[in-house]
């Protein structure tokens, strides 16, 4: 079960989240949106928004430079993996806790007004919650972390990750023994990758492609008149 999960379902889910989305992107490109329910109600959604983005974006690029980055950069900056751990896991929980509040609030907005209930979609609600669940792990995790932060767990992880993405055999040996509260959390992270394509999160890749399609696509600017101003004729 540990290989399956920690060595074959990594390749599962990355394979269904990219080749999910070219397809979804190629076959089906008007449900590629976020689906803002901002015009039935507003309340809760600004602060929500606000502290969830933040937060999990946060999270995001933290786990993306801290397990994918090679461990001898950290140490040629004096950054070794004891106090490399005690910072993801203070910087992590405090931006865990924001998204968590903010995820809270969009859930509760989600689900208690009878309007957004209504034209919300099975994955709609199904992805926050999960997203909720991912977060909640991550916090648990924390005082374990800094627990444990002498033993060093953090180059495990790192090992894990990157021998994953450089297809090295034997990958899911590295996180073996560590506490099952990690590997709920990352077993949780690859099923949303896995589901990531069926759900809104896809806006996610059009805010990181948007601006370099915009620079580097040849394209007209686009005429914008206020309502009430009418076009000229050719005699005006």
């Amino acid at each position: 079960m540990n290989t399956f999960f920690f060595g074959i379902y990594p390749y599962i889910a990355l394979s269904v989240l990219i080749l999910g989305s070219v397809a979804r992107y190629e076959r089906d490109p008007f449900t590629w949106k976020s689906s803002s329910s901002q015009l039935l109600r507003r309340r809760q959604l600004m602060i929500g928004s606000i502290l969830f983005h933040v937060g999990v974006l946060f999270i995001f690029a933290g786990h993306l430079f801290g397990l994918l980055v090679p461990h001898q950069i950290y140490e040629m900056i004096g950054i070794h993996a004891e106090a490399k751990q005690v910072l993801a896991a203070s910087a992590g929980g405090i931006a865990g806790v924001a998204a968590i509040i903010g995820g809270a609030m969009l859930a509760h907005r989600r689900l208690s007004d009878p309007r957004i209930r209504a034209t919300s979609s099975f994955w709609d609600t199904a992805i926050l919650l999960l997203l909720l669940a991912q977060l909640a792990l991550g916090l648990i995790s924390v005082p374990f972390s800094l627990a444990s932060y002498e033993e060093g767990e953090v180059l495990k992880f790192m090992a894990w990750a990157q021998g994953i993405f450089t297809f090295r055999s034997g990958a899911a040996a590295q996180i073996a023994d560590v506490g099952l509260i990690y590997k709920l959390h990352i077993v949780l992270g690859l099923t949303i990758f896995l589901v990531f394509p069926f759900t809104r999160l896809v806006h996610i890749l059009s805010g990181i492609a948007a601006p370099f399609r915009y620079l580097f696509t040849r394209t007209g600017y686009q005429i914008v008149r206020s309502r009430r101003q009418a076009p000229r004729t050719p005699a005006e």
